[in-house]
């Protein structure tokens, strides 16, 4: 039987194939399966096959095992790289630990400290430029002041920000 043939036998026993991947386990991936035996049709050897199904149904299983084994390395894979940088896992909790949470705390408590530290309008600005991600013209005409003003209320608030995770790095 030649490709048009195996072609014709596909085309007849399309649900047929389509059922077997499914209870193969192949589920929302079945439709793709099939299309890839379709291909697969399309460059199988010219040359005769005495039983074309039993050849497709073979094809389909080949495929089921190819992503069978697909899969498995992509979650190994994913294993080992949770495992290597330290990320997240199925397995474990993306929320942070207790002891995180009170860290974090500590820090943002420095940090606002130290925004009010230096003054209202910086405090204000640094929020408004490094926070909601306003460009520092715009920032200025919101502020009515010159850009040079906003420059200069940035570097203290960066200076104040600096001094915060030092002492806290320190502490």
């Amino acid at each position: 039987m030649d490709s048009s043939g195996l072609e014709a036998v596909f085309l007849a026993n399309r649900d047929t194939l389509l059922r077997f991947l499914r209870s193969l386990g192949a589920g929302d991936a079945s439709e793709d399966l099939l299309h890839e035996l379709w291909v697969r049709t399309q460059v199988a050897p010219t040359g005769p096959i005495a039983a074309p199904l039993s050849y497709l149904y073979r094809m389909a299983n080949n495929l089921m095992l190819d992503r069978h084994r697909a899969v498995r390395q992509a979650e190994k894979r994913d294993r080992d790289w949770v495992a290597a940088t330290g990320g997240s896992s199925p397995d474990r909790s993306e929320a942070p630990s207790a002891e995180r949470v009170v860290i974090a705390r500590e820090q943002a408590a420095l940090a606002e400290a130290a925004l009010q530290a230096v003054g209202d309008r910086a405090a204000r600005i640094f929020r408004r430029h490094r926070i909601d991600g306003i460009e520092q013209r715009v920032v200025a005409a919101e502020f009515g002041v010159s850009l040079s003003t906003v420059e200069a209320d940035l570097r203290k608030a960066y200076r104040a920000m600096i001094d915060a995770k030092r002492r806290h790095d320190e502490g």
